[in-house]
């Protein structure tokens, strides 16, 4: 393909994306950009959703190189024209199911796509992540980027030592991902709704989650029912709009979570195979710490 060839991409909604030349300048929600630069793609611009603030996110933005980036917002304060300021002749959103742009209002996404094209990439609980890793690297491919791969050596390297580590953990020290809600309340995350949990369970990792109950991706209970669970290791959301585990005010969580290992955790992963990558190793780490260490309350 070159640049003076009509450009085409089917997006998960199945609908067939098309423009007289090959994009150039890709607006995209934070995840899809910073997702994008590690493929090779730099967008002119990202925006956020209703969790952001007037600032980026830091925990989600990758290394996308900020000074450069324009960050156009996020939540309900974005409009069509704030969203074209830079001249997009692409944008590249998410979706969490039934093809509906997140982060945007649904009329806002409308009136967009009547002034320019838009590729919606699934990322929700039916997709497993290598099938959305292999969807934007053959977004990446189709901008322009070198060919890129769903699965890489260094990838496979990550998932190798994960699961050695993981099959050698004595009483497999159990791992808990949560998003804290301030002193009183936490969200703890049912394992097999993330697709990045699932992973780690395919790789042997025993994942310790909420009985069943309210909430289709977490459960929101009392510290003290999280500490119950007994984590050895506790990943943690780190977005801006989570509150901080320190905040945690129940006495049974602290002292248990002085004997678990904590990973700064992203629930809107970047979806390529070196930010995952490392991601395995972080918890490769932290449960090779852990096998180390006494159980908690011991």
């Amino acid at each position: 393909m070159t640049d003076r060839t009509a450009w085409t991409f089917t997006d998960d909604r199945g609908r067939l994306v098309s423009a007289d030349l090959r994009p150039s300048r890709v607006l995209a929600y934070v995840q899809a950009g910073a997702t994008l630069w590690d493929f090779g793609i730099c967008p002119e611009g990202v925006f956020g959703s209703g969790h952001d603030g007037a600032a980026p996110d830091r925990a989600r933005t990758g290394t996308l190189p900020l000074d450069s980036v324009d960050y156009r917002g996020a939540g309900g304060g974005l409009d069509v024209e704030t969203l074209l300021r830079g001249r997009p002749d692409l944008v590249v959103a998410v979706s969490y199911g039934q093809g509906q742009v997140y982060g945007l209002d649904p009329a806002t996404a409308e009136h967009l796509e009547e002034r320019v094209p838009v590729v919606v990439i699934d990322v929700g609980q039916v997709r497993t992540l290598d099938r959305t890793v292999a969807r934007f690297a053959e977004l990446a491919r189709s901008l322009g980027a070198a060919p890129a791969e769903a699965v890489t050596p260094e990838l496979e390297e990550a998932r190798g030592r994960l699961r050695a580590v993981a099959g050698a953990a004595s009483g497999g020290p159990g791992v808990m991902a949560l998003s804290p809600a301030g002193a009183e309340q936490v969200h703890v995350a049912r394992p097999r709704m993330w697709p990045e949990l699932r992973v780690l369970a395919e790789l042997g990792v025993t994942l310790a989650g909420p009985e069943e109950g309210a909430g289709v991706n977490w459960a929101t209970v009392g510290w003290a029912a999280a500490a119950v669970l007994r984590p050895r290791v506790v990943l943690t959301d780190v977005r801006a709009n989570a509150a901080r585990i320190e905040e945690a005010g129940d006495p049974e969580w602290r002292r248990t979570v002085r004997q678990a290992r904590i990973v700064p955790w992203n629930p809107e992963p970047l979806c390529s195979p070196g930010a995952h990558a490392r991601f395995l190793h972080l918890v490769a780490d932290a449960l090779e710490e852990a096998g180390t260490a006494g159980a908690p309350g011991v």
